[in-house]
This record gives structure tokens, sequence and C-alpha cells, in this order.
């Protein structure tokens, strides 16, 4: 355990974004799941799943949680998977 009072205050600082990072993956990962599982559904149910997925993989990005690459090549494979029922 730190001594130095900034020191403590890192360390909870460090544990609520640690807690903040977990989150926002639950919820992009779910949005990938619901995708994948709106696919077999139909091509409605695929589009706003797709649109739910694209708005949390960018607000993924904004938070830091995503590399912009990552998030860009992630989205170009929904794309391609979109497509296909299409």
């Amino acid at each position: 355990m730190p001594n130095i009072k900034s020191a403590k205050k890192r360390v909870k600082v460090i544990a609520t974004k640690t807690l903040q990072n977990q989150m926002l993956k639950t919820q992009l990962k779910t949005a990938v799941k619901k995708f994948e599982a709106a696919l077999t559904e139909g091509k409605e149910a695929a589009t706003n799943a797709y649109t739910a997925l694209i708005k949390a993989t960018d607000q993924a990005v904004a938070k830091g949680i995503l590399h912009k690459n990552t998030a860009a090549r992630r989205k170009s494979q929904y794309a391609n998977k979109m497509n296909k029922i299409a």
C-alpha cells in the first residue's frame, strides 16, 4: 500500500477507471453478440443491431478503449457481414 497521499489517491482513481473501462468493454462485447444473433433473424433486425454496434464501437474509440485503426477494421468486418445477408 502507498504511504504518500497522492499515491493513495492514484490507487483509487485507477480502480475507478478500470471499472469504467471494463463496463465499456462489456457493452461492446454485448453489442457484438446481439449483432451476430440478429444476422440470423433477418435484415431489419440486423440493420438495427448494426447501427447500435457501430455506435458502440465509435464510443469505445472516443473513450480510448479501442485504437481507431482497430475500430475501422472491425467496422469493415461488420459491414461485410451485413452485405452478405443483403
